[in-house]
């Protein structure tokens, strides 16, 4: 009852107008010349979480899960929504594919879409509602990937389901009606981390990923950057999250520095065309921006968007916000243009 009415609540916040949205958001925050959007500001001040406030692994699922489709797309009534299970090394990986109603049936280009929640939380409900509107707007298949969650299941063993995942979907590529040669991943935050490694792991096997697009993505685990002390605190996700997600990934800090958790620091020479999207209120913005770079600087086609307004969870508020909505019309754009 609680967590409808609070949906309720944020999604009519979202339609007042302007004047009352910079009352209650308080005075405009700018930080390192980004100013952040009023609608996200009052989002933040109004329904965020205190600052500084982890909670435990239960509670982190869990809000995610319920939060997930707060202001995110209503559920399109023409896509249709499967089950599926690919093999991996640790066991049955579970995954929804989202096929749109007027997609063909033979040779439909496909995203592997990895969900974010910092490898401890998110699943195929929380991210449902997207994967759902992205496969209606781009008319392709999305196969949404359940990997194994932090702590029980520790690096690498989340990645080696991501992996493992994409391999089983390129194999049998054409039995479910996808094109090899039309393969794209992607994800956001963890989920982006995910993509990446895939994408730099796969780039030289029989059918090796398309595209890749990187929703936000978490890059680096070995440092942080400048954008970890932006934005500490008070805009979602912040700094001490992110270590304790680290911490409950990780067996040992000297983990961080392997490419599988790391991608950043990994080779990128050769991999598939990319598209990065950043949240400018974020602590993940900078080694989002770096990896653009790195992925330039080695020849690999890249486009790089920057949305200097809005916050980390972008991918999931665009439904209601319309800044968030135009980043999203991006991603659209992208994948079309490319996949």
């Amino acid at each position: 009852m609680m967590n409808s009415i609070l949906k309720f609540a944020a999604q009519k916040a979202c339609r007042l107008p302007a004047p009352i949205v910079r009352l209650l958001g308080g005075e405009p925050i700018v930080i390192d010349g980004q100013r952040l959007d009023p609608l996200i500001q009052m989002m933040v001040k109004r329904f965020g979480d205190p600052p500084g406030k982890i909670g435990s692994v239960a509670s982190t699922r869990e809000g995610f899960d319920i939060q997930g489709d707060w202001l995110t797309h209503p559920p399109h009534p023409d896509v249709m929504i499967t089950p599926h299970s690919c093999d991996g090394p640790n066991g049955p990986i579970p995954c929804e594919i989202h096929r749109p109603n007027a997609l063909p049936n033979t040779d439909a280009p496909v995203l592997i879409f990895y969900h974010g929640g910092g490898h401890v939380g998110g699943s195929l409900t929380s991210h449902r509602d997207i994967c759902r509107q992205l496969a209606y707007e781009v008319n392709m298949a999305v196969v949404a990937v359940d990997y194994r969650l932090a702590p029980e299941f520790k690096f690498p063993v989340g990645i080696n389901d991501c992996i493992a995942a994409f391999d089983a979907i390129a194999r049998d590529a054409v039995s479910l009606g996808f094109d090899p040669k039309r393969i794209a991943v992607g994800g956001d935050s963890a989920g982006g981390n995910a993509a990446a490694i895939v994408a730099q792991q796969r780039r030289d096997a029989d059918v090796s990923p398309k595209y890749q697009l990187l929703w936000v993505p978490w890059l680096d685990m070995s440092k942080q950057s400048r954008s970890y002390d932006l934005f500490e605190l008070g805009y979602y996700l912040e700094k001490p999250k992110m270590e304790w997600f680290t911490d409950h990934y990780l067996e040992d800090v000297s983990q961080a520095l392997d490419p599988l958790a790391s991608p950043l620091l990994g080779e990128v020479s050769g991999v598939c065309p990319a598209g990065v999207l950043v949240a400018g209120f974020d602590p993940l913005r900078d080694e989002g921006c770096a990896y653009a770079e790195k992925l330039k600087d080695a020849g690999v086609p890249t486009e790089l968007h920057l949305f200097e307004d809005l916050v980390h969870i972008f991918i999931n508020i665009g439904g209601h916000v319309p800044a968030a909505r135009r980043a999203f019309d991006q991603a659209v754009s992208m994948l079309k243009a490319n996949v």
